[in-house]
């Protein structure tokens, strides 16, 4: 495992696909650095937005994509990296011969392994590189890179990903990067369901949920997670910053890769019970502190099977 120092190093030209959330706010990094930086999303609004801060707009994948040194991508799936890559006007087959595809979106391992290969016979470089933080960490610039490729490969790209990330850790060959990103993804996600039935618990005790929340930030039972949604969940400020569908997704990856390992995960399977229950109640595209609202349902269910627990207040969320 390397730890690769910051250094100032000029920027050329990049490519950004995917404005979202995370997306945006990396690409604004990115510009901040001094890059050129041509971006693409499926949804207008998106590149409008990142035209007004001063990138260039890309109709395709593959506009966004000529030119450019290192190719960020920041899509929701693997279905839509399939499609922004090798797609109609795809980037892949825009790209020169050395230039390198940074995928910063959490997908399941083999898939960037079979990525990586593709690119390799068109010359183009893969850097399997999902990132953490969040939004927070990718309007600060204070993301993690966790970084699967060949060491060239990684230093080729190191300038790019510098601009918004402090923690650029090389941790192996394509594919090894997802496996991290994976198992951070099953804690993260364990944390977020263990703060939503925290809440839930104190709710139904009546305790003050902002004090509870006050309390555990300076005990044992606080964690990233707990300090970034719990305060939220608590006052019922529920703004998208990643959604129950994107938790779900991550933890399917996780679900999938223990499957292959023949290993035994049941606080995944809970985990992704109660993710899959907040989407089957409408909260998909929905912020992931919904899942506080599972409680809700669970106690409407048991109300409906005669036993007496009264509901939640829903003021609290």
């Amino acid at each position: 495992m390397k730890h690769m120092d910051k250094q100032k190093t000029q920027i050329d030209c990049v490519g950004v696909i995917g404005l979202g959330v995370m997306g945006y706010a990396m690409a604004q990094r990115l510009l901040a650095a001094g890059a050129q930086v041509r971006g693409h999303d499926v949804n207008d609004a998106n590149v409008r937005r990142f035209e007004q801060a001063g990138g260039v707009p890309a109709g395709s994948p593959a506009t966004a994509a000529a030119g450019a040194d290192v190719v960020m991508l920041m899509v929701p799936d693997s279905d839509a990296v399939q499609k922004v890559l090798f797609g109609e006007h795809g980037a892949a087959a825009a790209m020169a011969p050395g230039s390198v595809v940074w995928l910063a979106s959490t997908v399941n391992p083999d898939y960037a392994c079979s990525v990586h290969g593709r690119l390799q016979s068109l010359g183009v470089e893969l850097i399997d590189g999902p990132v953490s933080g969040g939004l927070a960490g990718a309007q600060s610039g204070q993301l993690t890179v966790l970084a699967g490729a060949a060491s060239p490969v990684v230093q080729q790209a190191r300038p790019v990903m510098q601009a918004c990330a402090a923690h650029i850790v090389h941790v192996g060959e394509v594919g090894t990067g997802s496996m991290f990103k994976a198992i951070n993804q099953l804690l993260t996600s364990a944390h977020i369901a263990l703060t939503a039935e925290a809440l839930a618990l104190a709710n139904r005790a009546g305790l003050d949920t902002g004090l509870l929340v006050e309390v555990i930030r300076h005990s044992a039972g606080n964690s990233v997670q707990f300090e970034k949604r719990a305060p939220r969940m608590a006052r019922g400020d529920h703004t998208v910053h990643a959604t129950v569908d994107l938790f779900r997704k991550d933890v399917s990856i996780v679900m999938n890769l223990a499957a292959q390992l023949k290993l035994p995960v049941p606080l995944a399977s809970t985990v992704m019970s109660l993710f899959a229950t907040a989407a089957a109640l409408g909260h998909g595209q929905d912020s992931d502190t919904q899942i506080i609202k599972v409680y809700d349902a669970l106690c409407m269910s048991a109300q409906t099977d005669n036993v007496a627990t009264p509901p939640l207040d829903p003021t609290v969320y």
